[in-house]
């Protein structure tokens, strides 16, 4: 797909999820690069800012199947798998497939399941595939996750192992509307008759395939390459982390990088769209140290630490 097109195509998928979710649109942004640079995403925030939303309305705008998994202290791994059944007539065990075998999957409130269960996305994440009872199965194309986790300090939540965390592309939050953007909230409840707003189907499954190749066709410079590199080695050079930016990481922000530029119109990368995404894509992967935590120092204002320090190429 050539990169005017793509552009063309996220500009509209944008607009028709504006219809019904009111945020920032750099937020949509950065949720959409995850999907462009097949990775998964997670968002934190309190309920009732619009993160279910979100994913239900992406899902309509993409044409895409949809399934929204209600994360609880008492969810099994097999309710999100699936597991075998046995079969009266046949007298034998089939593969009954779980909510997870769809295409864009929303774990609602993942933080209130207990780790084994929040550990049962870890294959489905990375390999796109899972395993029950030896048995692999393949998931759909494409397959993208869409977290929501309510802040670890809320009553009957889990911290998210580090394996899980790092699976996840990218980070962010939703956040409060202005408050020009909560009237309008009000104003578009009083134009419909029913309680959530929807959004119109604008490209198809194979348009979304397509795009998601348009990244590999952007160009990046040896000294840019080198940039990230620098800016994950620095993180885990810093006093306040124990354990940084791992290779895995550096490797999403590349790709994150890249399908940002897509949606720049851009055939190119720069120095700025790497530190544009470097916060969501790296800021979440870090584990502090426990001075740091007990200081109360926040994972990005490390990453801006590193970006200060770490120079920037001329392009």
């Amino acid at each position: 797909m050539e990169i005017g097109d793509a552009t063309g195509q996220c500009e509209t998928i944008l607009d028709s999820i504006e219809e019904a979710v009111i945020t920032d649109r750099e937020i949509l942004e950065t949720v959409l690069v995850g999907l462009i640079a097949r990775g998964h995403v997670l968002l934190e925030d309190v309920p009732g800012t619009g993160k279910t939303l979100t994913a239900r309305s992406m899902a309509t705008a993409l044409g895409l199947s949809f399934s929204r998994i209600q994360f609880t202290p008492d969810l099994l791994p097999a309710d999100i798998t699936g597991t075998h059944v046995f079969n009266e007539q046949k007298r034998s065990f089939e593969f009954s497939r779980g909510p997870i075998f769809t295409q864009i999957l929303l774990a609602d409130e993942i933080n209130r399941a207990p780790p084994k269960t929040q550990a049962a996305l870890l294959e489905a994440m990375e390999e796109r595939q899972v395993t029950v009872d030896g048995e692999t199965h393949a998931l759909p194309d494409p397959f993208f996750v869409i977290a929501t986790q309510n802040p670890i300090e809320m009553e009957g939540t889990f911290d998210l192992p580090e394996a899980q965390v790092d699976r996840f592309m990218i980070k962010s939050s939703l956040g409060y509307p202005a408050t020009g953007g909560a009237v309008e909230l009000l104003e578009r409840r009083l134009a419909r008759q029913q309680q959530t707003p929807t959004v119109e189907e604008v490209v198809t499954t194979e348009q979304v395939r397509a795009l998601r190749t348009a990244p590999e066709s952007i160009h990046i410079e040896t000294d840019l390459l080198e940039y990230i590199v620098g800016i994950t080695e620095a993180t885990r050079e810093n006093p306040h982390v124990s354990v940084g930016v791992s290779p895995r990481g550096s490797q999403r922000l590349l790709e994150a990088v890249r399908a940002y530029a897509v949606l720049r119109g851009k055939e190119f990368v720069t120095p700025d769209d790497i530190k544009t995404l470097v916060p969501p894509v790296l800021a979440h992967r870090l584990v502090l140290t426990p001075e740091a935590a007990v200081e109360g120092i926040d994972k990005r204002e490390v990453i801006q630490n590193v970006l200060a320090r770490v120079s920037v190429p001329t392009v």
